[in-house]
C-alpha cells in the first residue's frame, strides 16, 4: 500500500484531523523536543537567519525555530492547507513566522533566499527526495546549510518477542506511511550527488515504555491499517489494540524507533 501522504488529496478528513493532533503530540514529547534542540545545536545560523521550514505540518518546529537564537524569520511550507490552518492558529503570538502552502520538490522562493532550511521528518514521505534536495540547494544562499531530521524506519519495532502478533501492526503502519523507509541510510551518499557536504550526524532513539504516545498510536493505525487492507477482520484488530493497552497497564510495553538527523552546507 502506498505513503498516505503521496497523494495528499485522498487523505480522508478524518485522518487529518488526527494526523493534526498526532503531530503536535509528537513534537510535545520529552524525546522529540530534545531531539529538535539536539540538531539545532549543529546548525550555525547567522544573525537574522531566514529560515524555511519544509514540510511544516502544524508547526511546532517552525515555532521553535522562531525563537532560536540568530533567527530573524521563518517561512513554513507544507502541502496541506488544513495543517497551515492549524500552524498559523498556534502561531498567531509569534510575528516573525508565517506559512504558506508549497510542493516542496517546487518551492516558490527566489534563488539564494534562505540561510538555513530544515526538513523535518519529511524526506522519507516523498517520492523522489532527490527532486526537494535540489529545490532545497536552490534556495539556500552560496554556504548555506540544511538539517534533516527523519526516522530510520527500519528499526520501529514493538515487539517483545520472535514473531510477536503485534510486530504486524508496525509493519503495517510503515507500508502505509512511509514512501522509503530505507532512506535515511542512503543520505549522507544523497546529499553529496545534490551539492552538499555533511557536517554533522546525530543518533536519536526514540524509547517508549510507561505511557506510550507516538508508539502506542503507531501501533492502532497500522491495526486499523490492517483491518481496512482486508488483512485481518474486526475482531482481530480489536484483539490487537487490547493487547496494546494490556501490555501498557501491566508495564510490558516496549516501543523504539531510531531518527537520524544529519546538517550539510551548500557547496
Amino acid at each position: 500500500m502506498p505513503d498516505i501522504y503521496v497523494n495528499p488529496e485522498a487523505i480522508p478528513a478524518k485522518i487529518v484531523e488526527e494526523i493534526k493532533h498526532s503531530l503536535e503530540r509528537r513534537a510535545a514529547t520529552p524525546q522529540q523536543s530534545a531531539a529538535l534542540k539536539s540538531y539545532l545545536a549543529d546548525v550555525k545560523f547567522p544573525e537574522n537567519a531566514r529560515v524555511l521550514d519544509v514540510g511544516c505540518g502544524t508547526g511546532p518546529q517552525s515555532r521553535t525555530l522562531a525563537q532560536w537564537p540568530g533567527v530573524g524569520e521563518v517561512v513554513g511550507v507544507d502541502q496541506l492547507e488544513p495543517f497551515l490552518e492549524r500552524a498559523r492558529e498556534l502561531a498567531a503570538d509569534i510575528p516573525n513566522v508565517s506559512f504558506q502552502q508549497a510542493d516542496a520538490r517546487k518551492l516558490p522562493f527566489d534563488d539564494a533566499r534562505f540561510d538555513v532550511v530544515v526538513l523535518h521528518t519529511l524526506l522519507t514521505h516523498v517520492p523522489g527526495p532527490e527532486d526537494v534536495l535540489a529545490d532545497v540547494h536552490r534556495v539556500l544562499r552560496p554556504g548555506g546549510q540544511v538539517a534533516i531530521y527523519d526516522g530510520d524506519f527500519t528499526t520501529m519495532s514493538v515487539a517483545t518477542s520472535e514473531a510477536d502478533p503485534m510486530q504486524g501492526c508496525i509493519d503495517a503502519f510503515v507500508e502505509g506511511n512511509v514512501h522509503d523507509k530505507w532512506l535515511v541510510r542512503r543520505l549522507p551518499a544523497v546529499l553529496i550527488a545534490a551539492g552538499f557536504r555533511p557536517q554533522s550526524t546525530r543518533s536519536h532513539g526514540h524509547l517508549e515504555t510507561d505511557a506510550p504516545a507516538l508508539t502506542r498510536g503507531w501501533t492502532e493505525r497500522g491495526a486499523l491499517y490492517l483491518q481496512q487492507w482486508g488483512r485481518i477482520n474486526q475482531a482481530m484488530r480489536e484483539a490487537l489494540v487490547a493487547e496494546c493497552q494490556r501490555r501498557i497497564e501491566t508495564g510490558a510495553f516496549y516501543g523504539f524507533m531510531n531518527y537520524v538527523s544529519i546538517v550539510a552546507r551548500k557547496i
